[in-house]
C-alpha cells in the first residue's frame, strides 16, 4: 500500500544526515594522503576553491531536482522531464550507488575488523608484522567476507527504520561522536614530541608544489568527497521541507565536510611527524602505516596509545557507516516508491544485491583469476568503473539537466524558495552549473583516464 512520504524533522537533521552522506572514508582516509602527496596546505587551499567552484553548484543542482520532485531519484528526473529519457540519469545514480555500496562495504569491513583487532591488541608489533597482518587478513577466504557482510547488516538495520527513526536519528548520534573522536585524537596527536612539524606541513602552504596535476587531484577530491553524481544528495533532498534554505544548507554541509577532512589531517600528520613517517605514504597510510605510528608515538604511554588506536578505528567505522546508510537509501527509496513495497522488503533487495557484490569483491583481493575483470581484481574494477565513468557521467548529466533543460523559472523558484529568499547568487549559480561544472567534471574525467 502507498503510504505518506516521510521527511527530515529538523534543520539539524537535514545538515547532519546530508553531511554524513558526504563524510566518509574519503575524508578520513583519502583526503589526508592526497594532501600528503600534493603539498599539504597548498592542496587544501585549492580544494576549498574547488568546493566553491564545483562542489556547491553540483550539490545545489541535486538538491533542486530532489526537493522539487519529492521522490526517489528516477522518479524525480522523470517528473521534471515530463517522461523524457532523463529518468535514466536517476537509474544511473541508483545503479552506481548500489555498486559502490557493495565494494565500499569490503573496505568498511576492513575498518570494522581493525577496530576489533585494536580492541583485542592483535595489531601490536613491528612495521613488518603490521604489513603482513594486513596482507594475510585481506587474502583470507572467509574473514573479509564476514566483516563486509556484518557492515552491510549494520547499515540495513538503520535504513529499515525509516528516514526519521533510522537515518536522521543515526546521523544525530554518529556525527557528533565522529567529531568528538576526531577532536580527542587531534589533541592527543598534536601533544606528541615533534608533532608541530606535521601541523606546519598541513597548515603552511608551499605553492612550489602546485601544478596542473595537483589542481586536478583537488577537483577530483572535491567531486568525490561530496558524493556528487550518485543521486545521494537528490534522494536526501527529497526529504527536505519546502522551507529549507538550499544554498544555506549546502554551505553548512560543505563547511562541515571540509572541516572534518582538515581535522583528519591534523589527526594523522602530527603523529606521523612525531615518529618520522613521511606524510606522502599514500593509500597504505591508514591500515598499514598508522597502526605502527600509534604504537611508536605512544610507546612511553601504552594505555593512551591503546585508547587512541581504538578510537581511531571506531572513527573510521562511524565515518564509513554514515556513507553506506546514504548509498543504501537511494535504492531502498526507489523500490519502496516505484513498486509500492514495504521499506523492509525494499531494503532487503538492496542489501542482498550489495552483499553479492561485497562477497565477490572481498574474495578478489587475492589473485583469483575467476574474479579478475580486464586484468583487474573485481574490487579495483568496481572502484575504477564508478569513479572514472559512472560518477562523472552522472554529475555531468545532472548539471546539463538543471542548467539547460529544466525551465529557468523552476530552478529559480527552488533556489529562492518561491521568491522568499534573496536571489543575488542565482545568476552565479546558473553560470557555474551551465559552464564551470561541466568543464571541471570533464577535466576530472580526463584526469581519471590518464589523458591529463
Amino acid at each position: 500500500m502507498k503510504t505518506e512520504r516521510s521527511s527530515f524533522s529538523s534543520k539539524l537533521g537535514i545538515v547532519l544526515a546530508t553531511a554524513g552522506s558526504a563524510v566518509g572514508l574519503g575524508n578520513v582516509w583519502r583526503f589526508p594522503y592526497m594532501a600528503g602527496e600534493n603539498g599539504g596546505a597548498a592542496f587544501i587551499l585549492l580544494y576549498i576553491g574547488c568546493i566553491l567552484m564545483l562542489g556547491l553548484p553540483g550539490m545545489l543542482s541535486e538538491f533542486i531536482v530532489g526537493r522539487y520532485a519529492q521522490a526517489n531519484a528516477a522518479r524525480a528526473f522523470d517528473k521534471l522531464s515530463n517522461g523524457r529519457p532523463w529518468k535514466l540519469v536517476g537509474y544511473l545514480g541508483i545503479l552506481t550507488a548500489t555498486i559502490i555500496l557493495g565494494f565500499y562495504a569490503v573496505v568498511a569491513g576492513w575498518c570494522l575488523q581493525y577496530l576489533w583487532a585494536s580492541i583485542t591488541e592483535q595489531v601490536n608489533g613491528d612495521a613488518e608484522y603490521v604489513k603482513n597482518y594486513f596482507v594475510q587478513f585481506t587474502n583470507d577466504p572467509v574473514k573479509p567476507v564476514l566483516w563486509g557482510l556484518a557492515f552491510l547488516l549494520m547499515t540495513h538495520l538503520v535504513v529499515i527504520r525509516g528516514v526519521r527513526s533510522g537515518i536522521e536519528r543515526a546521523s544525530k548520534l554518529l556525527m557528533p561522536i565522529l567529531l568528538v573522536l576526531l577532536v580527542i585524537i587531534v589533541i592527543a596527536s598534536c601533544m606528541l614530541p615533534g608533532a608541530m612539524e606535521g601541523v606546519r606541513f598541513l597548515l603552511m602552504p608551499d605553492f612550489s608544489k602546485v601544478n596542473g596535476e595537483v589542481l586536478l587531484d583537488a577537483l577530483g577530491q572535491a567531486f568525490f568527497s561530496l558524493s556528487l553524481g550518485t543521486a545521494v544528495l537528490c534522494t536526501y533532498a527529497s526529504y527536505f521541507s519546502k522551507e529549507t534554505n538550499l544554498l544555506g544548507s549546502a554551505g553548512q554541509i560543505a563547511v562541515l565536510d571540509t572541516m572534518i577532512a582538515i581535522l583528519a589531517g591534523l589527526m594523522i600528520f602530527p603523529a606521523a611527524a612525531s615518529v618520522g613517517v613521511q606524510p606522502d605514504a599514500g593509500p597504505s597510510l591508514i591500515l598499514i602505516t598508522l597502526p605502527n605510528v600509534f604504537q611508536q608515538a605512544f610507546a612511553t604511554m601504552p594505555v593512551i596509545g591503546y585508547v587512541v588506536s581504538v578510537m581511531f578505528y571506531a572513527l573510521l567505522v562511524f565515518a564509513a557507516l554514515t556513507s553506506t546508510i546514504s548509498m543504501h537509501e537511494i535504492g531502498t527509496a526507489f523500490f519502496t516508491e516505484e513498486l509500492h513495497w514495504s521499506r523492509r522488503r525494499s531494503a532487503c533487495i538492496i542489501t542482498v544485491a550489495s552483499a553479492v557484490i561485497c562477497v565477490f569483491c572481498a574474495l578478489s583481493t587475492e589473485d583469483r583469476s575467476a574474479l579478475m575483470v580486464w586484468g583487474e581484481p573485481l574490487l579495483a574494477f568496481c572502484d575504477k568503473l564508478t569513479a572514472n565513468f559512472m560518477l562523472p557521467l552522472g554529475g555531468m548529466l545532472t548539471c546539463f539537466f538543471v542548467g539547460w533543460y529544466i525551465p529557468r523559472q523552476v530552478v529559480h523558484d527552488e533556489f529562492t524558495n518561491g521568491g522568499t529568499l534573496n536571489s543575488r547568487y542565482f545568476g552565479i549559480f546558473l553560470f557555474a552549473v551551465r559552464y564551470v561544472c561541466p568543464l571541471c567534471i570533464s577535466l576530472i574525467f580526463l584526469h581519471q583516464l590518464g589523458v591529463l
